[in-house]
């Protein structure tokens, strides 16, 4: 894009759009999620404090907790995952400042990256066994209320995301560029949703979706600027996932929180996930335990939600971003411009 005012534009847009679309499927979610129960309460706690009243903290102060440590040596624990993810960060821009003299050290961390991935690799050949074990023992401690919990999770999100997927999506479009617009989205979405479903992976999406959005008749600078940074900063899909996450574990202990702290959280751990199939979300995981103040044994059962509706969300995650860019369009060209093509 050579036109400086232009970019300003369109990133604008894309800022705005995202931001609102975020919240719209976040309210959708937390008012399914309100008025039906995920799963049945659990008498005892299972937190790292002897209650799960959320007032018992300050909301600000275990946002800090969440994000710093007092001590360096707690950011080597499972507690602390944020805090870790932001020393990681920014003892990377010291490497990068440090430039040619920091080269040995960044081989070493290179070469270190390569062993643990394969040291990983060894141990996921044993992690379907372990999952499965660990769902057993859910099973035996909670009784048969989490194993229906799971599925009526599963049924309500599916519910859910298809409404979004044919009814809020197209209603954005409908609103964008009238109804020629809206049959030209559906008649070019298909590529795009069917990649979506059978790979899990916004990031491989990408091409597809960015050739299918072309088709629609959105500019190439829009969707070329909007798909990626969708695929990093907007999944419809993960966000309306994290509130599901979140209410599956108030439900099951009980948990006393408002819906603002619910919004806030849902968008802040959707943003620390990544477009990867199954798994790119056990950072935000790690996030909403430890900003729900539980302890961090509650990530494998996030894990079995994030597995169960991963297809659905990476569908609405994808599709969300074609959605938003006829809407980028619509806000940058004007409203006259789908009317013209």
């Amino acid at each position: 894009m050579k036109q400086p005012k232009r970019i300003g534009k369109i990133l604008l847009s894309i800022l705005t759009v995202f931001i609102i679309t975020s919240i719209i499927s976040a309210l959708i979610a937390i008012i399914c999620t309100k008025s039906i129960r995920l799963v049945d309460s659990y008498s005892i706690s299972i937190n790292n404090t002897t209650t799960l009243d959320n007032e018992s903290v300050n909301f600000l102060e275990r946002t800090i907790n969440t994000i710093s440590v007092n001590d360096f040596s707690k950011l080597l624990t499972r507690d602390n995952m944020i805090a870790l993810i932001v020393f990681s960060i920014l003892f990377g821009i010291s490497i990068n400042i440090t430039k040619d003299k920091s080269n040995k050290l960044l081989e070493v961390l290179e070469s270190l990256e390569k062993v643990i991935h394969s040291f990983i690799k060894i141990i996921m050949y044993y992690a379907p066994i372990g999952l499965l074990c660990y769902s057993a023992a859910l099973v035996g401690t909670f009784g048969s209320s989490i194993a229906i919990g799971y599925t009526k999770l599963f049924i309500i999100y599916n519910i859910v995301g298809l409404i979004v997927y044919f009814l809020i999506y197209s209603l954005y479009v409908y609103l964008s560029g009238g109804m020629k617009t809206l049959k030209i989205y559906w008649k070019n979405i298909i590529p795009s949703s069917l990649t979506a479903l059978s790979t899990c992976s916004s990031a491989a999406s990408i091409p597809v979706n960015t050739t299918c959005t072309k088709k629609m008749g959105v500019p190439n600078d829009i969707a070329d600027t909007t798909i990626p940074l969708g695929t990093s900063f907007h999944k419809d899909g993960s966000i309306i996932g994290s509130v599901f996450k979140i209410m599956f574990l108030v439900n099951l202990f009980n948990y006393n929180i408002s819906t603002s702290k619910i919004l806030l959280i849902s968008l802040l751990a959707t943003l620390l996930i990544t477009a990867v199939p199954i798994g790119g979300g056990t950072i935000s995981e790690s996030l909403i335990i430890t900003m729900l103040g539980l302890n961090p044994s509650c990530l494998l059962m996030l894990s079995i939600i994030a597995t169960i509706i991963d297809p659905i969300a990476t569908l609405l995650n994808v599709v969300g971003d074609s959605a938003s860019s006829i809407i980028v369009t619509r806000l940058v060209e004007g409203k006259k411009y789908f009317k013209k093509e």
